[in-house]
């Protein structure tokens, strides 16, 4: 969140921040904006290149670099799923991911109705990049990343004990890829399958799991013979007691639907067996289910879980020292005193001081005087205690002393408790001053000049549509700005088409922009150049694209791809140069009013009719569904199957648009409206709203006609009604985050 930056950076300046990748750094531009921001270290798309990312330390070098290289992957580009939040109220872009990509889909010619393909369609297989560390080092990626969140500490230590192996010998000069019996423990510690990821570049219907979205497990072989409870198998390694198991019917595709834990193994005798195999017998656990009864000859056997793995795992951190609280407060004593006289220890610690005396006076030793062993062992205990013993002096303590321990332990109590009592004084006025200076950061939200009166106070309505012909009819039914998005389908209107229509619109007294896509990795750049050498106004979701084109003097509109969620946000991006910018689709109607409020809602536009893109996609589901290779494939979504959808587990249809970069953006399945919160909008002063239309046959008349009317009535302070969007869809929309919050 770039606000929660602009906030880090007033209140705790020496504080190094790095960017995570739902910021979707994946360009020099990004890059860029993140220095400038201070942000010291960036963590870049999942789907960068290895050119990707030598273009980017290149032009960027004083920034650092970090990429993932093992664990689970999103399919969408992160910080670009919407469709989490859609669907289950739990927002990717905010870390509670209720994984839509993990369902199994199918895939439709939405003209024909033809099924094109089935299965977990979007389920990416893990990440494992062991092949790739050289070239990843190379390019100038200074940090690795493992995705290792919800995962056991078996699976943490494995994966990381493999890459510290691997880049040691990297290090050493001596990499090479690993051989497969050093990735095997990664493959039976957690794996949907695995994939090299886009370094390599795009990944094809590889890239996904298809059949199964949890752990598959390591292949071990094949069952010859089931006797009752007890298995036969052959396999290219032994099983263990205790090792849990898996089994997959014989046909292509299969995924393991019954499994349990392993017992009674037993070594077969096997003459004339091939080189390296193994036959066992074993029989499964009471837990496993009835439905084990099934499996017989030729089905395969999955490891799910390896009991002597998970024990090496654990006994490499098992001994691993903690220390018992980390960040103790160092104290420091010196001891005075002699035999009539009390003890005296003054204590230093944290900047304060304290001075503790003996409620009883020395006596002289009739046996074991204090030394300073003693002192150390009773004034040291500390344990439960924010305090650690640093120094300890004796040298003004006169030799031959003593004094009962018990003495010793309530001098030790008192010390702590007067050190608390200090220390929360201090405590308590720094955090007063600390909370104050936090209060005065975040009310300050600077707007750089943009107040209300800069802005027009008439009703605003600014139409995305996709073809010169919806541009027209929007145009046509009362649109004040018509957004073009000639990237989202294949193919693109050519630029002379566009233009006469630029003329056309200027005619008429509305206004246009282009919309850029929110992906443009180094490669796509040469394409859109050619639509930026318009210098038309855009809308963008792309960070690095509003700070470039708005310093290069273009009217620019921050479009909801950039997650702008609260004030501060977008004070950041005012100050980058966003002429106005689009609320987040993920915001209530009540946090919408908090964004605007300093700005009294000018500059801003609202999403109030449409679909947004649900996922941002490098994958092709279309591509993958003819196992044809990516981006050389456009017959496919041009001329055979331009219109296609995927359809959930519920029911839920998501259009699949192939833009023209091939790749997927997944809309949500009904269009966002928002009409009945028109007035409440137009109370915070918001005078923009956006339609978009992104989905061939969306009635682009009739709904601009509707809102068109509805607003000129809430201008003019009179009733209207404000359902005549939604009974132009029917139920077949939604109320989006207005009134439910992610």
């Amino acid at each position: 969140d770039l606000g929660a930056v602009r906030l880090i950076r007033a209140v705790y300046p020496a504080l190094e921040v790095h960017g995570s990748t739902q910021m979707t750094v994946h360009d020099v531009s990004g890059a860029r904006v993140m220095q400038q921001l201070g942000i010291e270290r960036v963590v870049l798309a999942r789907e960068n290149t290895i050119e990707d990312i030598r273009e980017i330390h290149s032009a960027v070098p004083s920034i650092g670099l970090e990429s993932f290289v093992h664990g689970a992957l999103c399919i969408s580009y992160s910080g670009q799923c919407f469709m989490s939040g859609m669907i289950s109220e739990r927002s990717a872009n905010r870390g509670s991911c209720a994984q839509s990509c993990r369902k199994d889909y199918v895939l439709t010619d939405h003209a024909s109705g033809t099924e094109l393909d089935r299965g977990y369609l979007i389920s990416a297989k893990d990440l494992a990049a062991q092949d790739h560390l050289a070239e990843i080092a190379q390019a100038g990626i200074g940090c690795l990343k493992v995705e290792g969140r919800k995962k056991k500490p078996e699976y943490v230590a494995t994966v990381t004990q493999s890459y510290r192996g691997w880049l040691n010998r990297l290090r050493a000069g001596e990499f090479v890829a690993p051989p497969t019996a050093e990735v095997e423990p990664l493959v039976q510690i957690f794996s949907r399958g695995f994939t090299g990821g886009m370094y390599g570049g795009r990944a094809g219907r590889d890239y996904i799991t298809r059949n199964q979205p949890d752990n598959r497990g390591s292949l071990l072989g094949l069952v010859t013979e089931r006797r009752g409870r007890e298995f036969v198998v052959e396999l290219r390694a032994p099983l263990a007691d205790g090792d849990g198991v898996g089994f997959e019917a014989p046909m292509e595709g299969a995924s393991a639907t019954v499994g349990g834990t392993v017992h009674e193994v037993r070594i077969l005798h096997h003459r004339g067996g091939a080189p390296g195999v193994v036959r066992q017998s074993f029989t499964l656990g009471p837990m496993a289910p009835a439905a084990a009864k099934s499996v017989g000859e030729g089905w395969r056997l999955v490891r799910t879980s390896d009991v002597t793995l998970l024990s090496n795992a654990r006994a490499s951190f098992e001994q691993v020292v903690v220390p018992e609280q980390v960040g103790r407060v160092r104290m420091d004593i010196r001891c005075f005193g002699q035999a009539g006289a009390p003890l005296k220890v003054v204590v230093s610690a944290a900047g304060e001081l304290v001075t503790v005396r003996s409620s009883m006076p020395l006596a002289a030793a009739t046996k074991r005087a204090l030394d300073v062993a003693q002192l150390r062992e009773q004034l040291g205990r500390l344990g439960g205690t924010e305090y650690v013993l640093g120094a300890l002096q004796a040298d003004g303590l006169a030799p031959d002393c003593f004094l009962p321990v018990s003495a010793l332990n309530r001098m030790r109590q008192e010390v702590v408790e007067k050190l608390d009592e200090l220390r929360s004084w201090s405590r308590s006025s720094n955090e007063a001053e600390r909370l104050l200076h936090i209060q005065q950061v975040v009310a300050d939200v600077p707007t750089h000049g943009l107040l209300a009166s800069h802005e027009n106070d008439s009703a605003q309505l600014a139409v995305s549509v996709c073809t010169i012909d919806d541009a027209i009819a929007a145009a046509d039914a009362g649109a004040t700005c018509v957004t073009l998005d000639p990237f989202l389908r294949h193919p693109a209107p050519s630029i002379a088409r566009v233009r006469e229509l630029q003329q056309a619109l200027d005619a008429r007294g509305v206004a246009f922009r282009l919309r850029t896509p929110t992906i443009v990795r180094p490669e796509d750049r040469r394409h859109l150049s050619k639509w930026l050498a318009l210098r038309t106004p855009v809308l963008t979701g792309h960070l690095g694209l509003l700070a470039e084109l708005s310093a290069d003097g273009i009217e620019v509109t921050g479009d909801y791809a950039l997650n702008v969620f609260n004030a501060h946000t977008a004070a950041t991006l005012h100050a980058l140069g966003a002429a106005r910018l689009t609320a987040s689709v993920e915001l209530t109607l009540a946090e919408i009013g908090q964004l605007v409020a300093p700005w009294n809602g000018r500059k801003f536009e609202v999403l109030v009719w449409g679909r947004p893109e649900g996922m941002t996609i490098e994958h092709c589901v279309l591509s993958a569904a003819f196992d044809r290779e990516p981006t050389t494939c456009r017959d496919l979504c041009v001329q055979k199957h331009p219109n296609v959808m995927l359809t959930d587990p519920a029911g839920y249809t998501f259009p699949v648009a192939t833009d023209s970069d091939c790749r997927n953006r997944l809309l949500h399945s009904r269009p966002v409206d928002g009409a009945e919160f028109l007035p409440a909008l137009w109370s915070a002063g918001i005078r923009r709203f956006q339609l978009v239309f992104n989905v061939p046959g969306d009635p682009v008349s009739e709904v601009t006609r509707a809102y068109a009317d509805m607003l000129v009535g809430i201008a003019a302070g009179t009733l209207v009604s404000l359902d005549a969007s939604r009974v132009l869809m029917g139920r077949a929309f939604t109320r989006g985050h207005f009134v439910r919050a992610v």
